[in-house]
């Protein structure tokens, strides 16, 4: 199983090797992304996004729904992506293999594969189908996606662990800068936070498993919150 596993990421490895990395963030300004700028903006080098405060309840922030901002520099299949965050507050994530939806009042509303992180302790790491199938992974799971009986809501079968979901939460440093990366291969799927990887997923629900799409990150409803993104590369398998 050891010498299996390592011949799979060896092969991974080569298959990106050969690729070109291609520039989605000049960390300047917003160039090739779209999305309201209002709530994202560049700064200190960082695509910066918030949820303003709400003036009737400061507690709550304004935003009715999620919102995004959306890379426009074409559609991602099988690739590799890494990026830094920080977050104070709330939850955000970056989407892939991602569709446009009808906007809403707070700008683009986006479907599809979501790498997820937030400032609590639940969610980072996980694997979320926003507005699809929800949670396809929980942190620290390995898990093998099936059609359902009613062909929407997936059979989500955990078949192994890719690490203590407690210890992968203790190495990720609040309100600070952390490194995900991301790797998508036809339809298996991984993600990993400073190095650890936190969900392996293989989603064999082929009428509902998106395989190509767009690139975007998320500003969550709830309360006033600030995440910032910088030092992304992006690699695509050819």
């Amino acid at each position: 199983m050891k010498l299996h596993l390592t011949l799979a990421a060896l092969f991974t490895a080569l298959s990106f090797a050969s690729a070109e990395e291609k520039e989605i963030f000049n960390g300047k300004d917003l160039t090739g992304w779209e999305g309201n700028k209002d709530l994202w903006s560049v700064k200190d080098g960082t695509i910066t996004g918030i949820t303003p405060p709400d003036p009737a309840n400061p507690a709550k922030g304004i935003l009715k729904h999620n919102t995004f901002l959306v890379w426009k520099g074409g559609t991602v299949a099988d690739f590799e992506l890494t990026f830094q965050y920080r977050i104070e507050k709330g939850n955000s994530g970056v989407q892939y293999r991602s569709k446009e939806l009808t906007p809403g009042e707070f700008g683009p509303i986006i479907s599809g594969y979501q790498a997820d992180f937030e400032a609590g302790e639940t969610y980072s790491g996980i694997l979320y189908e926003e507005r699809g199938r929800g949670i396809l992974a929980k942190r620290g799971e390995k898990t093998v996606i099936k059609p359902g009986a009613d062909g929407k809501k997936p059979v989500v079968e955990v078949t192994g662990t890719v690490g203590e979901s407690a210890a992968i939460q203790a190495s990720i440093k609040k309100e600070d800068w952390n490194e995900y990366r991301i790797v998508a291969k036809a339809n298996h799927v991984q993600h990993f936070i400073n190095g650890q990887q936190t969900v392996d997923v293989t989603d064999e629900d082929a009428a509902n498993a998106p395989k190509e799409g767009l690139l975007a990150l998320q500003i969550h409803a709830g309360p006033p919150m600030v995440v910032q993104f910088k030092n992304f590369k992006l690699v695509e398998s050819k």
